[in-house]
């Protein structure tokens, strides 16, 4: 026999709502969403509710339940005391549609925003060959089931309505993380892409977004802070400073091709190198090629500036700009301005 329990379920539109109260039937071993669907059998069809696989892998049934961001399939009714309470409400992050449905379209134009996987050339699908040790490096990225559980509980968009338009969220910077760990991954600028359009310096590793993972990933520790670290390393640690200035971090060619003595090889333009648009040309279809919209001039790496003997001169390590754009870029305002953010891909239209 069940017993009658009392639920709270928020009922309401886009133009407002309130929580009305329910005595439900529970059965042992249910889970919320059983219950919600007993609702709708009995005394509310018109409760509005997403929801698909109930295991616990389409990440469909999002909600929060007593103010916690879960999933109606994977909350069971027997974590609760027997007189308590339970109030159902939609993710508080996203817009409503009707009742516990929301509008999460902004995390799929988030995710839009980030540059898709970069093949090298001269290799076609089918072809591709990994070690198992790299596999596992981002394996556990790929368990996301997008409940986006982690998004609406970010409160750098949850209490900031202004940053959406700045800050992309924890589940798309497990991907771009995921990306940066792919060894056949071609593109080198996924992390200043991340800091410079994706918001990653919004974030100041709470925590929150791995607390309410369904699939238990670690998006703080293995994957934001990461991203995170290598972003400053590139301009904080002075090693990696006095490497880039030594070997001009991303140089193709020889040393030899570099600009005379005296030349920083920084102020002038550099020819298109792996396939890429020339710095000059800013088309939409170029930034759409070049996969990061920075609106700016930045230079491209050049071989250090050394001397008939190979030498390299006192003032190249004195040169008072740094070896590569700062990932926080001093010329940077946030929120981003819509005009500044990339939407398109070179494989969307395909």
């Amino acid at each position: 026999m069940g017993t009658k329990r009392h639920f709270r379920v928020w009922r309401g539109d886009e133009t407002g709502g309130e929580l009305q109260d329910y005595q439900v039937e529970v059965n042992e071993g249910e889970v919320v969403l059983d219950v919600i669907h007993r609702l709708q059998a009995t005394e509310a069809p018109d409760l509005a509710c997403r929801w698909n696989c109930k295991a616990g892998k389409c990440g469909s049934c999002s909600m929060e339940i007593n103010g916690m961001p879960k999933l109606g399939c994977m909350t069971r009714m027997s974590t609760f005391e027997e007189n308590e309470t339970i109030s159902v409400s939609p993710l508080r992050t996203f817009p409503v549609i009707r009742d516990l449905v929301t509008d999460v379209s902004f995390n799929y134009q988030k995710s839009l925003e980030t540059p898709a996987f970069s093949p090298p050339e001269d290799l076609a699908p089918g072809e591709y060959r990994m070690q198992q040790v790299d596999v596992e490096r981002s394996q556990e990225f790929r368990k996301c089931i997008e409940c986006f559980l982690c998004q609406n509980t970010c409160h750098v968009v949850r209490d900031h309505e202004d940053n959406k338009t700045a800050f992309s969220g924890p589940r798309v910077f497990i991907r771009a993380a995921e990306l940066d760990m792919h060894p056949l991954d071609t593109r080198t600028d996924r992390k200043q892409y991340a800091q410079a359009q994706q918001g990653l310096g919004y974030c100041n590793i709470t925590k929150c977004c791995t607390e309410v993972c369904p699939e238990h990933i670690k998006i703080t520790d293995n994957a934001i802070i990461p991203m995170k670290e290598r972003v400053v390393d590139r301009r904080y640690d002075p090693l990696v400073w006095l490497g880039s200035k030594i070997f001009r971090r991303g140089q193709n060619g020889a040393a030899a091709s570099g600009p005379a003595l005296g030349e920083s090889g920084l102020d002038q333009p550099a020819a298109t190198t792996a396939g890429l648009p020339a710095d000059g040309d800013h088309s939409a279809a170029a930034d759409a090629e070049r996969g990061v919209n920075w609106h700016q001039q930045v230079p491209r790496p050049q071989a250090a500036a050394v001397d008939e003997k190979g030498h390299l001169p006192i003032s190249e390590l004195a040169f008072d700009k740094p070896a590569a754009p700062s990932p926080f870029g001093e010329d940077v305002t946030f929120p981003l301005p819509d005009k500044s953010l990339n939407y398109h891909h070179p494989d969307q239209d395909r």
